[in-house]
């Protein structure tokens, strides 16, 4: 659902690399030949994730764009499909972005007659018209928040390193952005656009699959305490061990839906009709159509322990005080029950939702709802999982076998424990350091040591 634009924070360009023996998990062994000649095989790339729930509002990644290739800050959001960034093509209306805006030139247009042009209009308003052949693949893209970005298909390469530990460009193609309506124009924002995740074939994520670098398989690890990775490939997938529900085709765009849900609180049934839930990690918060949401506070309500008061905080629209103000969600978490969705398309698919994956606590120390009426956003019985609720989960979209997997994790560790390396020589640690609490040092007093 981004974009959903914050106060600057920043990070350069880092990536995962992975030794092959590590990232080998529990995953359905490939069969075929593996000697000289044969096919390469499909690998995982492997990206930190920055950035938290609150009080920065979004998780992103930096990837490295262009010939040579710059670093970018990019929004994650599996809501949308269209990657893109604000770009001087000259632009019309831009926000102050981390870097210098992309420039695209005239060779990296796509033209409209393109088969990505036309999935990419088809996917936005269903439909697709060339008047010549030389016409370039504009578009205009609009979010559920209201924000929205005009811009134009170019091609240009992505840089990234594998888990196999080879380094590929792949030319990808993604919007340049002329003209955005997003955030606050007089801030500068945490990230230069968006890194759209879908299903759609214009999706980054289905462009590395149809190059053979990757499977078309994409996963996040949002962690609780800020930060957290990024998977494109299926090395990692903990097959064998997470919950899996068949994705259902959802009547809201490309989103990834697990299908309908019930959703119970405490242990007891809450008494609506079955929820379509989709996946949306560019989205901060959870939302629930009116009646689940109205269902839900009042059985918050009615469980609520009388050492917590209602109070009125600018942050969220329902918030409770404790005697003395709330340091963590740690600290609340035993005065509220765990919600639970379970889903029709699986067999024993729940989804446990304990208190720390629906409330925040603010900078006032009041514990707040992380979950919104999404009827007052324009969402109408569009029930939404956001970061919120996704933290400390590995989330799953295996697109290759048409399921939604989850697994609780410790999101705030690279899997594997393996060093992370900075991508190209020059690339230090950050500009603004602040949303991930680590020092502005230069590289060498950053980058952990290979000694034991």
């Amino acid at each position: 659902m981004a974009p959903r634009w914050a106060p600057p924070a920043g990070l350069v360009l880092l990536m995962l690399l992975l030794t092959p023996a590590a990232v080998r998990g529990d995953k359905p062994l490939r069969g075929g030949p593996s000697g000289a000649g044969a096919e390469p095989e499909a690998s995982s790339a492997i990206f930190p994730l920055y950035g938290d729930v609150y009080p920065h509002g979004l998780y992103y990644v930096a990837m490295n764009i262009g010939n040579p290739p710059r670093p970018y800050f990019l929004d994650v959001d599996t809501g949308s499909d269209l990657t893109w960034l604000q770009c001087d093509a000259p632009c019309i209306s831009c926000n102050k972005v981390p870097h210098p805006l992309y420039r695209p030139t005239k060779s990296k247009l796509v033209p409209c007659v393109d088969q990505l042009c036309a999935s990419l209009h088809c996917g936005l308003t269903g439909r697709h018209k060339c008047d010549s052949p030389h016409q370039q693949c504009d578009y205009e893209i609009r979010y559920a928040d209201q924000g929205s970005s005009i811009g134009v298909l170019v091609n240009d390469s992505f840089a990234m390193r594998l888990a196999n530990s080879s380094v590929v460009r792949p030319s990808l193609a993604f919007g340049c952005g002329y003209d955005q309506h997003v955030g606050s124009s007089s801030e500068v924002a945490p990230t230069d656009g968006v890194l759209g995740l879908g299903s759609g074939s214009i999706s980054l994520l289905s462009q590395l699959s149809q190059h053979g670098i990757t499977k078309n398989v994409v996963g996040h690890c949002l962690s609780l305490r800020g930060g957290g990775f990024l998977f494109f490939g299926d090395d990692l997938v903990p097959y064998s061990r997470a919950t899996w529900t068949p994705m259902a085709r959802s009547a809201f765009r490309n989103y990834y839906s697990p299908g309908s849900a019930s959703l119970y609180f405490g242990g007891r049934s809450l008494g609506v009709r079955p929820m379509e839930v989709v996946f949306d990690s560019g989205s901060s918060f959870t939302y629930f159509a009116a009646q689940p949401y109205q269902a839900l506070v009042t059985a918050l309500k009615s469980e609520l322990s009388k050492t917590l008061k209602e109070v009125s905080d600018p942050s969220l629209p329902l918030c409770w005080k404790g005697k003395k103000p709330f340091k963590s969600v740690l600290d609340v978490k035993k005065e509220f029950k765990s919600l639970v969705l379970s889903f029709a398309n699986g067999k024993k698919a729940l989804m446990e939702i304990p208190p720390e994956n629906y409330l925040i606590v603010t900078k006032y120390g009041n514990a707040c709802l992380g979950i919104l009426n999404g009827s007052e956003v324009g969402l109408k019985d569009l029930n939404i999982l956001g970061d919120v609720t996704m933290q400390d989960q590995m989330v799953i979209y295996d697109n290759e076998r048409g399921q939604i997997g989850w697994i609780r994790a410790p999101c705030d560790r690279i899997p594997n424990d393996n060093t992370i390396h900075g991508f190209e020589e020059g690339y230090c640690w950050p500009h603004f350091p602040g949303i991930i609490g680590l020092p502005n040092e230069d590289c060498p007093a950053y980058y952990p040591s290979n000694k034991a």
